[in-house]
């Protein structure tokens, strides 16, 4: 099955001090989720922001809001980032004592449900799951910083996912590392959502972001 592509931002590398106005620009400028990097500091060693935030920003766009929980323990604050106004939530393999239950606390939320596997997280967490997901995040660098270089094993393991899924209609998103130079291996192995952040983000205006998109779309689709 072959999934829309998508351009995902990390508002993350946007400029924090008008974050409100950079969701809105980079979302004109044809981002078509907004994707939502939240930081512990413990889980992974920055911290970003919370629901409050996320809350604020909900009024500057309809676009879907893609939250990447990047927090241990995640279940107790999995209701606060649902009424804050995100779409879809993915956690973490790790972040939760049991998987399954943190993935289905989150359907019977309304939102969109999705897992991530780090780096060194073997495929086959996936297995007993695949049912219970709509998207699967494969992360690309170790979290909690953006501007790293993407890890090349990644690509194989995305292809490992893609196998995996066969028909089921759920979307295979990247991060780390994706730029207008990497961006068109993910796609041949199988990622169908990307996200970005320096490498759309760079330029500072709106306009710079929307040549960026349109520069990862191209590359993407080449």
């Amino acid at each position: 099955m072959t999934l829309p592509l998508r351009i995902a931002p990390s508002i993350l590398a946007s400029d924090f001090s008008k974050l409100g106005q950079e969701v809105a620009d980079v979302v004109e400028a044809g981002a078509d989720w907004v994707h939502l990097d939240v930081m512990d500091g413990h889980f992974v060693p920055n911290i970003s922001f919370g629901p409050d935030v996320i809350k604020s920003l909900r009024p500057y766009t309809d676009v879907f809001f893609d939250c990447h929980l990047m927090i241990a323990p995640v279940d107790p604050y999995l209701e606060a980032f649902a009424k804050a106004g995100c779409d879809g939530i993915t956690v973490h393999a790790e972040a939760g004592p049991h998987l399954h239950r943190s993935l289905q606390t989150i359907r019977s939320l309304g939102k969109k449900v999705g897992v991530t596997l780090n780096p060194a997280t073997p495929v086959s967490v996936l297995e007993e799951v695949l049912d219970d997901v709509d998207l699967i995040l494969v992360m690309s660098v170790n979290p909690g910083f953006g501007g790293q270089k993407l890890i090349p094993a990644a690509l194989d393991k995305i292809s490992r996912i893609k196998s995996l899924i066969g028909d089921r209609p759920i979307e295979i998103e990247v991060d780390g590392g994706i730029t207008a130079e990497t961006i068109g291996a993910a796609r041949k192995a199988g990622a169908n959502v990307f996200v970005a952040g320096s490498a759309v983000y760079k330029g500072a205006n709106k306009d710079a972001y929307r040549e960026n998109i349109s520069a990862l779309v191209k590359a993407a689709e080449a």
